[in-house]
């Protein structure tokens, strides 16, 4: 078999890999509803979907910091990365011990790409055009219930110390324009550093929504961003709904509209 991933790599394998590691959370919880359960045999410590299944899988460490020797003693058929969640000096490493299929997701359509290409890796064919069926269906519901929605001009951020905000060129800015909100950071490349201090002066800006992760904003940080800015809405957000490619974008859309609705 032969396919070619996300970055242009081509990868010829033999037989269908048996032995499968996972270095991406939203990755993971897919094999898992692939119906992979078995043949998963590392995933990071960041991997927490599903929550009792992947209690009985090997951490080979982060997503930028692997064990190498742990992932060398599993003996995997294929290493599963992403661009954007490990370095490509990860990648490399990982060359060197098997087969290494590497996504990269700016949209939904790469998204059901990437499903679509795990159908074929896995022999999971009908499992995935199930998958990608249920999220076209979920998303032309969710696209039908937005057109009419007011624009809303809105920061999200991601980290604090320093405050970084995601911006173009990500899949969570992508999210963003779905759900009719304008991020004011647009203009700037992937996860740009904030001053904060500047917030008081984007007059257009609305509403200021804070991840739950990577980082783990608190109510303290929504008191600090309180004192800078002023008759602004500063709403939590879930991130794994706004940042997770897989099979979480089956729970995405739902949560939208809720949080449409709590916005208004």
């Amino acid at each position: 078999m032969q396919i070619t991933d996300q970055t242009g790599q081509i990868l010829n394998i033999k037989t269908i890999p048996k032995r499968i590691i996972s270095l991406v959370p939203s990755q993971t919880e897919l094999l898992f509803d692939l119906g992979l359960e078995n043949s998963i045999i590392g995933i990071t410590k960041f991997c927490i979907h599903p929550k009792d299944s992947i209690k009985s899988k090997q951490i080979v460490g982060g997503t930028k910091n692997i064990k190498i020797d742990k992932i060398l003693a599993l003996q995997p058929d294929i290493i599963l990365c992403n661009k954007e969640e490990n370095t490509k000096e990860i990648a490399e490493a990982c060359k060197h011990i098997c087969p290494v299929h590497i996504s990269d997701i700016f949209n939904i359509e790469d998204a059901k790409k990437m499903i679509k290409d795990y159908g074929q890796l896995f022999n999971k064919g009908k499992e995935s055009r199930a998958i990608i069926k249920k999220i076209d269906l979920r998303l032309n519901d969710f696209q039908l219930y937005i057109k009419e929605k007011p624009v809303l001009k809105v920061a999200y951020f991601i980290w604090r110390n320093p405050w970084m905000a995601a911006g173009n060129n990500t899949f969570i800015n992508y999210l963003l324009e779905l759900n009719q909100f304008e991020n004011i950071y647009s203009s700037k490349e992937r996860y740009p550093e904030i001053d904060i201090k500047n917030l008081s002066k984007e007059k257009s800006l609305e509403v200021i929504l804070l991840s739950s992760e990577p980082y783990p904003f608190k109510n303290k940080h929504v008191n600090e961003l309180e004192s800078l800015t002023q008759n602004l809405k500063i709403v939590f957000v879930n991130g794994e709904l706004f940042s997770w490619y897989g099979t979480r974008l089956l729970k995405s859309f739902d949560y939208f509209k809720k949080l449409r609705e709590s916005i208004e």
